[in-house]
């Protein structure tokens, strides 16, 4: 060392131009070496003195890049990656208060101690440093500089209040990404600069700051470190970062190194907290403001002579401790950890056996553990490494490459590409070491490709997902105080200045989502300037549209094609429901007095004129008495009352009043009262509904699909919703009422008493298996008692005779099922009345159930002839039903009630339904079918008489001659007897 050589130290706070003027002094010299505490940093030091000097003289190593020309004259490093012994004029080392931090301390005072320029050193940093470097470097020369501009603390503020051209600094990924994306909706976008970064990306987002593009950055504490931006105002989101092992607070030359970012120049900055961040207290404030903290006391200390004898030397040498008093032993470093794993392992003990294989795997250990996934998957990638450098030489090629290949995608988010680019630098760190790889610089440079694909591909991803390019043209337009061009297009697009803002659903402005603050506003008010002619002419178009491009929702909203216009609101009565129009006020009250009045005319048209039969029923002026307010009833009710319900009511009814009734429709059915045109699915839909709104309901029931017999009854429905959807409970499920009153002609045919069986005929109607009858007959009130019993074998017909000859003996012979015997209900003839709509359905009905009726059952394959007790006969299930009253019915009803009321109205309404069923059906005079049960539970019959015991029906064939050939319901029943 040249005793004449000037050792210097520049010490400041931030924005003094230390590193300008150390690179000044560099370029004063024929070679030179300067130490930078981040890549990029580096990176942006290179770039300037490759400026002023070209790229043919200066040299870029740092732990991922190594740019050496022949002829280097300046080398621009990481303060990790300078190169020793090359016996550089000058030697400068930027930021050198990291001599005190714990995890890279050791290495910023080892270059303090050790490293120093032929003709000159500088070290440049904190005031705070001075103490020091005075004790530990003689002969140095302190040069004071001051801040060029003022810092000034603003307290706190929100992040939508934020200031154009402000840095807000988050101390994790998550926070800065929480904060971008914020910074996004409601300011068009940031640019985010973390130290994880390449250099690529980093300098792709910081240029769409410095070109105005977006206002705001959002970064961690790596925009500390000496990168020059054009910053007014720097906000911290948080006073404490995890240090790599506990959450700390900042001490304030920390948060000072940070907010000196603001002011660049001569013009002063601004410093403050955001979001959760509480306040500075008032003496760290001043601190930062006056540039004046406590001196540094102790650095950062790891031994430098090391011993490569043996991995316990070595180890012993890492672990030394200081003699001086101003040194600590560092903390144990990922380099040392990886090399205590390793050397633990017998395999690798017994490799690293000499000298020059424990300095290998020593160099093998200091490989950066980019990618932090575990320290034992990072100690077995090194292993791998070092057993190929250990046994060849080299690090295999196709290996290397297979590792480099599965990194090269530049699919997937953010998060997947920042790992990608983390583990690609582990392998270009790799790359950059001399004498690992065969063709150095192929993989130099193909990793250096790799990393700049996974750059474009991330900033790509970091511009997606927090600028809204749009939002910021907009804003930038905003600041012009200009008047902005806003139109509307058919799709009902709004846009300004060409770009999207919202779009008209109906009569109202949806503002895009992206938008926020007041600069939405603003841009809201643009659009409704050009909106306010356009709703008119909207408006006159709603009036004029027809009915069919009108409809209401099951939950009671109103549509006019795929817009919501409004909604139903309860009114003073269930058939006149009153319209909410949903329209901005900003369209004018006339324009919403013409959309409420074109909703109203829709619905008071649509219920007119599918309750035409109910509406007529509550006009027509003969109805009087009792009729007229049993009608009015119904109407309340909207055309379907249970019968239990108005019992008394039905009873208090002469014939004559009944039969005025009849004359509007209204069917009395033995357990529902009710209008059988309003059970299709138009009028169930829309009953629902003003029923709904009747009841106050939050949440409306859906009409169940049409055509299905019997539908689901769920636990927790609302009550008399089934009823409204023209379903009566029973059970699990709940059967058409319609149906019901079908099913309920054939039950009172059968011996309730003594107990009967379900004949194919109640099997057609329901639609269900027998299980499945047995269990809607229980929700009806039977009790269902299940047996088994042989099942009757079918006769060979073509057999007829031989079997007449001699004998076959069928096992269960001696059963008779009740399926063999074929029942002709009483209620088949033709229909007539205000139920001749149903023929058809009532065909086919007959039809499917005489079907099964003709067709045997199928028997095994074992023969007819088989001698008894042979083979076992096979078993059939059957139920047999008693009336037991309505005790397990969760659809609504009551036990008490169904108790009181089944006795005494069923005899009412079974006579109802069989005057009913007799117009409807055209059942025979004097023929009415089976009694329900008296009040003692005897059968039915007169009073007082004697018991009449089980009544037994045998098909007999209809006589020709009563049969109307010009009927086609006659016909049809014809049809399938034919076929049978």
């Amino acid at each position: 060392m040249n005793n004449e050589a000037r050792i210097v130290a520049v010490l400041g706070p931030t924005n003094t131009g230390k590193t300008h003027y150390a690179i000044e002094r560099m370029l004063g010299y024929r070679t030179g070496v300067i130490g930078l505490p981040l890549r990029l940093l580096a990176r942006e030091v290179y770039d300037k003195i490759v400026a002023a000097r070209g790229p043919s003289v200066v040299a870029l190593v740092t732990g991922e890049e190594r740019i050496v020309p022949p002829r280097v004259q300046y080398w621009v490093c990481t303060v990790e990656a300078m190169p020793d012994g090359i016996g550089a004029d000058f030697v400068g080392i930027d930021e050198v208060q990291l001599c005190a931090d714990p995890e890279r301390g050791h290495v910023f005072t080892d270059r303090l101690l050790h490293m120093r320029g032929a003709k000159e050193t500088i070290f440049m940093g904190s005031d705070t440093m001075r103490g020091p470097i005075r004790a530990l470097v003689p002969h140095v020369e302190f040069i004071g500089r001051e801040r060029m501009s003022q810092l000034v603390y603003t307290g706190a503020k929100k992040i939508s209040r934020m200031q154009p051209r402000s840095a807000i600094v988050g101390f994790s990924v998550d926070n800065v990404y929480a904060i971008a994306e914020l910074l996004r909706r409601q300011r068009g976008g940031a640019a985010v600069v973390m130290g994880a970064l390449s250099p690529r990306t980093r300098n792709a987002q910081v240029e769409m700051y410095q070109s105005g593009e977006v206002d705001f950055l959002v970064a961690t504490d790596a925009i500390g470190m000496g990168l020059n931006l054009d910053i007014d105002h720097v906000a911290f989101s948080a006073l404490s970062k995890f240090d790599g092992r506990r959450m700390r607070p900042l001490a304030p030359n920390e948060l000072a190194q940070i907010a000196g970012r603001a002011g660049r120049g001569m013009s002063d900055g601004t410093f403050g907290v955001t979001g959760e961040a509480p306040q500075l207290p008032d003496e760290v404030a001043r601190a930062i403001m006056d540039h004046s903290f406590t001196p540094i006391r102790k650095l950062q200390w790891r031994n430098s002579a090391l011993q490569f004898g043996t991995l316990d030397a070595l180890i012993a040498s890492l672990e030394e401790k200081p003699q001086d008093e101003w040194f600590l032993r560092a903390r144990e470093a990922d380099d040392l950890g990886a090399l205590k794993t390793l050397a633990g392992q017998g395999e690798m003990r017994a490799r690293a056996s000499d000298g020059a294989s424990v300095k290998l795997l020593w160099d093998v250990c200091r490989v950066p553990d980019f990618r932090g996934i575990s320290h034992a998957e990072h100690a077995f990638l090194l292993g791998e490494i070092f057993g190929f450098l250990h046994e060849r030489g080299r690090i295999p090629e196709d290996w290397f490459a297979r590792a480099v290949k599965r990194i090269d995608r530049t699919d997937g988010d953010i998060d997947t590409l920042s790992k990608r680019l983390a583990f690609i630098r582990t392998w270009t760190y790799v790359a950059q070491r001399r004498g690992w790889l065969d063709e150095e610089e192929h993989w130099r440079d193909a990793t250096r490709a790799v990393e700049d694909r996974l750059s474009d591909a991330l900033h790509g991803a970091l511009t997606q997902r927090f600028v809204d390019r749009r939002t910021s043209v907009l804003l930038r337009r905003l600041k012009q105080k200009e008047a902005m061009v806003a139109e509307v297009n058919d799709k009902g697009e709004v846009t300004v200045e060409g770009h999207v803002v919202g779009r008209l659903d109906g009569f109202r402005f949806r503002v895009d989502k992206s938008e926020g603050g007041q600069e939405a506003k603003t841009l809201q008010q643009a659009a409704m300037q050009a909106l306010t002619p356009h709703f008119a002419l909207r408006a006159d178009r709603f009036y004029n549209a027809p009915d069919t491009e009108i409809d209401y929702t099951e939950q009671g909203g109103l549509m006019w094609g795929e817009n919501a216009v409004g909604k139903l609101v309860a009114g003073a009565d269930p058939l006149k429901p009153q319209v909410q129009a949903f329209v901005d006020d900003e369209a004018g009250a006339d324009v919403i007095e013409k959309v409420t009045r074109r909703l109203q005319h829709f619905i008071d048209r649509k219920i007119a004129t599918l309750y035409e039969p109910l509406l007529n029923l509550s006009r027509d002026e003969e109805l009087t008495g009792l009729a007229r307010g049993f009608a009015f009833r119904l109407v309340e009710t909207l055309g379907i009352i249970p019968r239990e319900d108005v019992a008394q009511d039905v009873k208090a009814l002469d014939q004559d009043a009944r039969g005025a009734l009849r004359k509007h429709g209204v069917r009395f059915g033995q357990f529902t009262i009710f209008m059988p045109l309003l059970l299709k699915p138009a009028p169930t839909r829309l009953r629902l509904v003003l029923w709904s709104l009747s009841k106050g309901l939050q949440e409306f029931p859906e009409a169940p699909p049409p055509g299905l017999v019997t539908v689901p009854n769920p636990e927790g429905a609302v009550e008399g919703a089934a009823i409204m959807s023209g379903y009566r409970p029973a059970g699990e499920r709940a059967i058409r009422i319609d149906m019901l009153e079908r099913l309920a002609d054939l039950l009172r045919a059968q011996d309730s008493r003594k107990g009967f069986e379900a004949n194919p005929d109640m099997l057609s109607i329901t639609g269900m298996t027998l299980e499945q009858f047995a269990k809607l007959m229980q929700g009806l009130g039977y009790r269902a008692e299940q047996g088994e019993r042989a099942k009757v074998k079918p006769v060979d017909t073509a057999g007829a005779d031989a079997a007449a000859d001699k004998p076959v003996s069928v096992p269960g012979a001696e059963a008779t099922p009740a399926e063999a015997v074929s029942e002709t209900p009483e209620d088949t003839g033709a229909v007539t009345g205000p139920d001749a709509a149903d023929a058809p359905e009532a065909a086919a009905d007959i039809g499917e159930a005489m079907e099964p009726a003709a067709v045997a059952p199928a028997s095994d394959e074992a023969g007819a002839d088989a001698p008894q007790g042979e083979e076992a006969p096979e078993m059939e299930v059957f139920f047999t039903f008693t009336w037991g009253g309505f005790g397990g019915n969760r659809g609504g009803q009551r036990e008490g009630r169904q108790g009181q009321r089944r006795e005494g109205g069923a005899r009412d309404g079974a006579r109802d339904a069989n005057r009913d069923g007799a117009k409807r059906e055209g059942a025979p005079k004097g023929r009415k079918g089976g009694k329900p049960p008296r009040r003692d539970g005897k059968p039915g019959g007169k009073p007082g008489g004697k018991p009449q015991g089980a009544r037994r029906y045998e098909s007999k064939p209809e006589k020709k001659d009563k049969i109307d050939p010009d009927n086609p319901f006659a016909a049809a029943l014809m049809g399938l007897k034919d076929k049978s």
